[in-house]
């Protein structure tokens, strides 16, 4: 075996059942690391952690080292990082969280330590409104803050909106998962995940031999939250996760924002309710967020490298110019300026939609992103 004695013995000391953050604090306090707490007596270790149970047995530790091989195994074929909470690549601001995980399993090349750190999450079921609020602003955050680091988590809806929109802008990205690196859940995101590594990364605190569980998303909202100098909740229902980890970054002593909507949206509910119960800070653009955050305004920043546009025949850059000049126009209205058949028009802006140009709204409405 040729990885370092503190990694296995650092990966070993998570896998002990009921071990959390402010118990191994504890234990390391009085052993000093990790491979003495396993070389300790079973008697001290009650004694100094005040349980009773045998959670510190030699058995339990044989089959702690055990689990911490086989992981190890994998990380390393994989090339993933492991972050104890003691190194300096750890979240410096989830140290501050009293529930922060122990170790972290890393594969990316972000700066989890950034000097801005956002997260933005909301609804499985977002509207072209929250997924407009997202591209718009993320692309306002590019230009004022290059290096500024998003955080969410791979979920449907908001969560692959921020990441989606901070590629586009090529600011790194991190999604927190609610399972080990052996998968990404959902499938149909592996894609945006590949992309993540190169310009960010995915994060948790799970093995990869743990099975997923339920609960496990609900417990990784504090990491996306706890990371972060402020949650920015896009869309939400009266509940959900995006609540859930508002909450949390309250708790935190975060900054929490929300995005309003129309009182008559089912996914605008719950974040009208985090305004007005005073929750959440109302943001409707950068200018609020960043006046909020009491963050200076960089200047003479460099400019960030924009996206190539992919190649168009001559109906889409028809379509493209049109919506650019008029801002907003109906599918038959495009028709007729472009002078295009309508049943092409549909597939064209289908198309545009793909490549990320331009955005839908209900009644037939396009604009250019």
């Amino acid at each position: 075996m040729n990885y370092s004695t503190t990694l296995r013995y650092n990966i070993a000391l998570t896998c002990i059942r009921g071990m959390n953050l402010m118990l191994a604090k504890t234990l390391l306090g009085y052993t000093g690391n990790a491979e003495n707490l396993f070389l300790e007596n079973e008697k001290a270790l009650q004694s100094v952690s005040g349980i009773k149970s045998d959670i510190f047995s030699s058995q339990a530790r044989k089959n702690a080292l055990e689990i911490a091989d086989k992981e190890i195994e994998f990380i390393e074929k994989k090339q993933i990082k492991a972050i104890f909470f003691t190194d300096t690549s750890y979240p410096a601001r989830l140290t501050e969280c009293i529930d922060a995980p122990i170790l972290l399993f890393y594969k990316g090349e972000a700066e989890l330590n950034a000097q801005r750190v956002i997260s933005i999450v909301g609804t499985r079921h977002a509207t072209n409104y929250g997924r407009g609020f997202c591209d718009d602003f993320i692309k306002a955050i590019a230009s004022v803050y290059p290096d500024t680091l998003i955080v969410s988590g791979l979920a449907y809806g908001i969560d692959i909106a921020a990441h989606r929109a901070a590629l586009n802008c090529q600011l790194p990205t991190v999604g927190v998962l609610a399972h080990g690196l052996q998968t990404i859940y959902p499938p149909v995101h592996r894609q945006y995940a590949a992309e993540m590594v190169t310009n960010g990364g995915v994060l948790t605190e799970y093995l990869s031999q743990q099975p997923i569980h339920k609960a496990n998303f609900v417990a990784r909202n504090r990491i996306v939250a706890g990371m972060a100098d402020a949650t920015i909740v896009v869309e939400s229902a009266e509940k959900g996760g995006a609540l859930i980890t508002a909450g949390l970054a309250m708790e935190y002593n975060r900054d929490v924002f929300a995005v309003p909507g129309r009182t008559c949206d089912d996914y605008s509910k719950g974040c009208n309710q985090l305004i007005a119960h005073n929750k959440a800070a109302l943001i409707t653009s950068i200018d609020d967020f960043i006046n909020a955050m009491c963050w200076e305004r960089l200047t003479n920043k460099p400019p960030v490298q924009q996206s190539l546009f992919p190649e168009l025949d001559e109906n889409e850059s028809k379509i493209l110019t049109l919506l650019q000049e008029k801002g907003e126009c109906h599918i038959n209205q495009l028709a007729i300026y472009g002078n295009i058949p309508s049943s092409q028009v549909l597939s064209i802006l289908l198309e545009l939609e793909f490549k990320n140009l331009v955005r839908s709204f209900p009644g037939g409405l396009y604009r250019k992103a």
